[in-house]
């Protein structure tokens, strides 16, 4: 089956169309899909036992006349072609030939041939004509095919065909009526992810290839072959076959749209106004022709080329003289003095000193205003045009500019400036700041860079001020490995090299680092480590923001559900993130906004901030784990359980691709929580038992995990296994926090009701509701009267039962936690019918599957339990209901639905 990611609903629209006569004609620019979709249903077509004809001419056959219907007549079966009389067999055998008869009979009888034939066909079964590319088949052939489609052929002859552009509607004449035109178009970030995952590419390039492709599949699988291994920031070459294609979009254009679409290729930011101060005068229509063309796209007044990459090689294949005079007429049309300067200097690549150090001079006013990722091509380009006898000033310029674009949020400037230092004789203190640069732009991917690591401690040497911010680097590394020893040490390191330096602000997010750890391991004095880091004079940049001790004392805060508190300093930290050009600052304070919105019943607050969040690192071309993690928390809560359990699982995989060991854990906890709640408890108990695993690999001690253990018991007490249950609530217990005390309660009142004490598990769940009540968690406050709601059941107190959920319902439909108010509802209507004998969910499911006709091993097969445990359970029920046996069994719940049953958790 070909590859759909995010063609599922256009599929379903062609399928449908199709079912009931007629025909779909699909068109898009080359590479978008439309093989791939008409090739999906022609398999779905052939495996329904349908008879498929396909179709697919080549740019060369378009002048061979009837060599479409040629190859189209010799896949008709044998015994339709010999059902015909003589006289159209004949007309026949020549078209198959690709040729005209030369019988002489009439223009119309040979003209008849092919719906006779076809209908033929149909009667036998249903025919699916299949047209791919049909803007390359010869004028006889199409002239053949859409007659025979004028005809009305009936309901059992179809046609898929497709076409590069619409406009040309050569594939709506080749179909019958009534015909349906669908666009192909580009895919999501999300589906490109998704189709880039399933070829081994890993998450984080999806963003710079959707932006690279315009979301043209094919050429981001070709542009993600060509992407450079551990270097994210580096333009991916363009490989021959892709500059082919876009040669290809751009050769049917004329001279004159050429010559406008390389000014706006030319210009920083393309304008229609621009194009008309260049010269350009007849810009306005130009421009309608290449939009026409699919070349670009005009909104107001901005232009932008579909994809990018058509621009770029417009430019690359143009002669540089040509080039040279564009940019001349841009420097007189630029509004900025900037802008002017950047283009004269682009007119030509010879060095001139004059040149470089007006470049230079410009670019430093525009650091000063706060323009940063100008301030960075200047700086990059005034080293370009460096005479050797400034070569002192071309390295300053170029280290100037590496820190410049990733504060601009310019990676690919960032990373050639830092490597052009790195190639030069560049004296330590240059070489390690430019290796400061690579590092900065790895990400999460810190894990790889090993090698730079050491090359930066070298150089640094003894110098303080060098070694501090490659060590406060190192505990990055260390800590997202999920190695703390190792943290904690460079953060100690890093902390003394600051204060020798002198430099308050990476002597302050050492010691954040510092608190953190020791929050993770349970060790107290976490608090007089972060209010240090507090009472320095500390100022990180705005793109060091969430290192910072402010950033993480509102992270603190939202783990204690200290609410109000976190959302406050949240707020006045985005103010001052949104300046963060690169976006990480940006990202990691939506993240944690959605998180508080999530737990003080915010819901779709939350699901704005994550994917608010989830947007702004995918245009950064961020690591894309920790965001999806907070999605999917805020599709826990407010959207769809399956949305949350699709980003937790792109989540882990982008961990683990990225040796992210802290969000490879926090994405897992997110997915069981999807499982559990979408009622497949055994998935979530495997997906808990390797979290707990790999938190024991970790060492870590976060009293957070404790939610995660008492997740793991219920889980546990929902899929049968009591005492493994008990023995991990126990466990939860002796590691627990006052501010845990409601999860832990909650998750003690399932395995008491599940264990079959139900007067226990209702004081428990009512002490978790008020211990919510007071945190001001209403989400979690109404799932503890769920809990309560499910005890009350058992208890035979039907009228409590439904009072509780009632309760629940209200808090759950004014947080708009929409997930929660369907598992609510499905809970009252199930409350309000037939009483269940007070049976927990494993005896539920087994009472069910025996009243389903199932044996006790098909059973214990079934649930992954053994024999003897469906036994036992089965004699609780048996004395719970009063039978002695099946047959009785089939009568004891009478009313409710054993699919009810068995689906239940």
């Amino acid at each position: 089956m070909p590859d759909l990611h995010g063609r599922e609903a256009l599929l379903a629209a062609v399928e449908a169309r199709l079912a009931t006569g007629g025909g779909v004609a699909l068109h898009g620019p080359p590479g978008i899909g439309r093989s791939a979709l008409l090739d999906a249903v022609a398999d779905r077509a052939a495996a329904r036992g349908e008879l498929v004809l396909r179709l697919r001419p080549a740019r060369g056959e378009r002048t061979l006349a009837y060599s479409g219907v040629a190859d189209l007549v010799r896949q008709v079966p044998a015994d339709a072609v010999a059902a015909l009389a003589p006289a159209p067999r004949r007309s026949l055998a020549a078209l198959s030939q690709g040729r005209p008869s030369r019988t002489g009979a009439p223009a119309l009888a040979r003209r008849l041939v092919l719906p006779e034939l076809l209908a033929r066909c149909a009667r036998a079964t249903p025919v699916l004509l299949v047209l791919d590319d049909v803007q390359w088949l010869d004028p006889e052939s199409a002239e053949l095919i859409g007659f025979a489609m004028r005809r009305r052929p009936g309901p059992r002859v179809r046609v898929a065909a497709a076409e590069r552009r619409p406009g040309r509607s050569r594939a709506v004449r080749l179909c019958p009526a009534p015909v349906l035109e669908l666009a192909v178009p580009p895919l999501s970030p999300d589906d490109l992810t998704a189709l880039l995952e399933s070829r081994g590419l890993p998450c984080r390039t999806a963003s710079r290839l959707h932006q690279d492709s315009g979301g043209n599949p094919f050429l981001a699988l070709e542009l993600g072959g060509a992407v450079v291994p551990g270097a994210a920031w580096r333009p991916a070459p363009l490989p021959e076959n892709v500059r082919d294609l876009a040669r290809e979009r751009l050769a049917g254009l004329s001279a004159a749209v050429r010559r406008t679409l390389l000014t706006a290729a030319l210009a920083t930011e393309p304008t229609i106004t621009l194009l008309l101060r260049a010269g350009r005068d007849e810009a306005a229509g130009e421009l309608r022709a290449a939009v026409a063309a699919g070349v670009v796209e005009v909104a107001g007044e901005r232009i932008r080329f579909t994809p990018p990459l058509l621009g770029r090689v417009l430019a690359d294949e143009t002669p540089a003289a040509e080039r040279s005079g564009v940019h001349a007429e841009l420097a007189a049309a630029a509004y900025d003095p900037v802008e002017a300067l950047r283009q004269q200097a682009l007119r030509t690549a010879r060095p001139d000193a004059a040149v470089a150090g007006g470049l230079a001079a410009a670019a430093g006013r525009c650091a000063l205003r706060g323009a940063d990722r100008t301030a960075a091509e200047l700086y990059l380009l005034a080293a370009d045009r460096c005479p050797p006898e400034l070569a002192a000033d071309r390295l300053d310029w170029l280290v100037t500019a590496a820190r410049t674009a990733i504060t601009g949020g310019v990676p690919a400037v960032a990373g050639r400036a830092a490597e052009a230092v790195l190639t030069a004789d560049a004296p330590p203190a240059h070489r390690v700041r430019a290796r400061l640069v690579l590092l900065d732009l790895a990400g999460q991917a810190l894990s790889e860079m090993g090698e730079t690591f050491a090359a930066a401690l070298a150089e640094a040497g003894d110098d303080p001020e060098l070694a501090a911010p490659v060590r406060l680097r190192l505990t990055f590394a260390a800590f997202l490995a999920g190695d703390l020893e190792a943290a904690a040490a460079e953060a100690r390191r890093a902390e003394e090299a600051a204060r020798l330096a002198g430099d308050p602000t990476i002597e302050a997010m050492a010691l954040t680092i510092i608190a953190s750890i020791q929050r993770v391991r349970g060790v107290a004095c976490w608090r007089d480590s972060l209010d240090r880091a507090l009472a320095l004079p500390a100022t990180p940049a705005p793109d060091w923001l969430h290192y910072g001790p402010h950033y993480m004392a509102a992270r603190f805060a939202l783990f204690d559900d200290r609410l109000d508190e976190a959302r406050a300093e949240l707020l006045a930290l985005l103010a001052v993130a949104e300046h963060d050009r690169v976006g990480e600052a940006r990202v990691e304070v939506l993240r944690s906004l959605s998180e508080v919105a999530t737990r003080a019943g915010r819901c779709q607050e939350a699901l704005r901030y994550g994917h608010r969040a989830a947007r702004a690192a995918q245009e950064a071309g961020l690591s894309p784990g920790p965001t999806w993690y907070t999605a999917a928390v805020a599709e826990l809560a407010g959207g769809s359980l399956a949305a949350a359990a699709g980003f937790a699982r792109r989540g882990i995989r982008s961990s683990r691709q990225e040796g992210d060991g802290l969000y490879l854990r926090r994405n897992l906890h997110a997915l069981a929580q999807a499982e559990v709640r979408s009622g497949d408890t055994r998935a979530a108990v495997a997906t808990l038992r390797r979290l707990h695993d790999l938190e024991a690999e970790a060492g870590s001690a976060d009293p957070m995990i404790v939610r995660r253990r008492a997740d793991l018991a219920a889980a546990l007490a929902l899929s049968g296994e009591h005492r493994e249950a008990a023995a991990t609530l126990e466990l939860a217990r002796a590691g627990g926090a006052a501010a845990l005390a409601g999860y832990l309660d909650r998750a003690a009142a399932v395995v008491a009701s599940e264990s079959g004490q139900a007067d226990a598990a209702a004081g428990l769940a009512t002490v978790a509701a008020r211990r919510f009540e007071v945190s001001r968690q209403p989400v979690e406050q109404a799932h503890a009267l769920l809990v309560l709601a499910g005890a009350e059941r058992r208890r035979r107190r039907y009228a409590a039962a439904r009072q509780a959920i009632d309760r629940a319902l209200a808090l759950f439909r004014a947080a708009e936690a929409r997930p929660w108010i369907a598992e609510a509802e499905r809970m009252l209507t199930r409350t309000e019918g037939t009483p269940e004998q007070g049976l927990t969910s494993t005896e539920l499911r087994i009472a069910g599957m025996v009243r389903a006709g199932a044996s006790n091993r098909e059973i214990a097969n079934r649930l992954y339990l053994s024999v003897k445990t469906v036994e036992a359970t089965l004699t609780r029920v048996y004395r719970k209901l009063g039978v002695r046996s099946r047959t009785q069994l089939l009568s004891a719940l009478p009313g409710l639905p054993v699919g009810e049953i068995t689906n239940r958790s």
